[in-house]
């Protein structure tokens, strides 16, 4: 008997936002019209196409601790597929330094305080209380997993659970965002709403304005076309309802100009998505 759905349940109840994963380590899309990457998103699932789900449904942003959406039928189907569960450190409040082989795992004994600690296959987790943002490869056989990511649940670990270091934190400084032209000002108004909100909880505006950040920040190329289609995807489940605001807009906005995009071209692009919807 699969054990994982009731695990996950249980999990989800304490509070740790859950999600299943594949025998490959990636994320389900937990919706019909993103099974398979069908909406077009990134393989990770990390970032959806312009899908019209009911609440968050690609990787790190689909995880929840609401059990009414843990046991829905289209988490159903996916836990009985999942052969993990992974969840969202940031979520949850801690940070997961990854540590992915013997030598990384003798670096941390070293140079990192202890903490809770819990074995993977290749090396280990040690997990402090604290959030930062989430960079791979900060040295050899080290990543960190904290906001915007996802992790796999391997068990309660042993040891206390520390405080996020300083020199946890310092290490994404090795890795630092990539330094842009400031971004202008825009006053591009939010779409007149006046609709019934069709979201399940406040938290999917938020990740869906996180996620649609993510992809515009991650955009290894084209970046006008996937500026367009953020923003297509962003009004399609957002622009009618009324939930959508000029902050968020701006926040889009800001992503875009960190990019390289002008303000010119996101208030075309804009205008163009808006335009594309009839809005």
């Amino acid at each position: 008997m699969n054990s994982i759905p009731a695990t996950a349940l249980g999990l989800a109840e304490h509070g740790l936002p859950v999600l299943p994963l594949r025998a490959d380590k990636r994320p389900f899309g937990l919706c019909p019209a993103c099974e398979g990457l069908a909406c077009g998103g990134r393989p990770n699932m990390a970032t959806p196409g312009p899908c019209a789900c009911p609440w968050p449904c690609h990787g790190w942003a689909a995880a929840t601790t609401h059990p009414a959406v843990v046991g829905s039928p289209q988490w159903t189907a996916a836990w009985r597929r999942a052969r993990t569960i992974g969840y969202h450190p940031g979520g949850a409040g801690v940070t997961v330094v990854d540590l992915d082989n013997p030598a990384a795992v003798d670096w941390a004994r070293t140079n990192l305080p202890p903490t809770t600690t819990v074995s993977t296959t290749r090396g280990e987790h040690w997990i402090y209380r604290g959030t930062m943002r989430s960079v791979n490869a900060v040295r050899p056989g080290v990543d960190i997993k904290s906001t915007m990511s996802y992790a796999r649940w391997l068990g309660p670990g042993t040891g206390t659970l520390a405080e996020l270091p300083a020199a946890v934190r310092a290490l994404a400084e090795t890795k630092p965002a990539p330094v842009r032209p400031t971004p202008r000002a825009m006053t591009m108004p939010a779409p007149a709403g006046g609709g019934q909100c069709r979201h399940r909880s406040p938290a999917y505006l938020e990740r869906g304005i996180a996620m649609a950040e993510q992809r515009i920040t991650e955009a290894s190329s084209g970046i006008h076309a996937t500026v367009y289609r953020t923003f297509l995807a962003v009004l399609s489940a957002h622009g009618r309802c009324g939930c959508l605001t000029e902050a968020h807009i701006g926040r889009l906005f800001t992503a875009a100009q960190a990019r390289g995009e002008s303000l010119r071209h996101c208030t075309d692009a804009w205008s163009n998505a808006a335009t594309a919807l009839g809005m």
